[in-house]
C-alpha cells in the first residue's frame, strides 16, 4: 500500500538551484509527487514543526536559516515512501551521509543538509 511523506526542500537546496535535481530523483525512484509549493516559513510555523528543538541554544539559528528564503514543501507518495526517501537523501548530517545519497553530494552539515523529510508514516501524517 503506498504511503505519503512531506519533505521540505530547505533553502541551500533553493539557493543553490539544485531542488529540480532533487525532485528528478525521487521521482527516477518511482516516487510520485502528489503536492508542491513553495512557501515562507514563518516563526509560528516553525516553532511548531520543530517543537522537540524550540527549547535548545541552537534553535535561533535554525529558525533564521530555514526563514531565510521560501523552502519548497511537498507530498511525495510511494511504498514504503518514508524509509525509501529517508535511504536516498543520507543521515542528517552530510558530513556523515554515505557516497550517493542527496546529502552527501549536495549538504554541507547537520543543518545545511538540502531537506527536512518525515522519519515516520505517523509524523507523515502530522506534519
Amino acid at each position: 500500500m503506498a504511503q505519503r511523506t512531506l519533505i521540505l526542500l530547505k533553502p541551500d537546496a533553493v539557493t543553490q538551484k539544485i531542488c529540480g535535481k532533487v525532485l528528478t530523483r525521487f521521482e527516477d525512484a518511482g516516487l510520485t509527487i502528489r503536492g508542491m509549493k513553495m512557501i515562507h516559513l514563518k516563526p509560528e510555523l516553525l516553532r511548531e514543526h520543530y517543537a522537540h528543538i524550540a527549547d535548545k541554544p541552537f534553535f535561533p539559528e535554525v529558525e533564521k536559516f530555514m526563514g531565510s528564503v521560501p523552502v519548497v514543501a511537498l507530498v511525495l507518495e510511494g511504498d514504503k515512501v518514508v524509509d525509501r526517501v529517508r535511504e536516498m537523501l543520507g543521515v542528517t548530517d552530510s558530513r556523515k551521509a554515505a557516497p550517493g545519497t542527496i546529502r552527501a553530494e549536495f549538504g554541507k552539515d547537520q543543518m545545511v543538509n538540502v531537506a527536512h523529510a518525515s522519519d515516520s508514516p505517523e509524523s507523515a501524517e502530522k506534519e
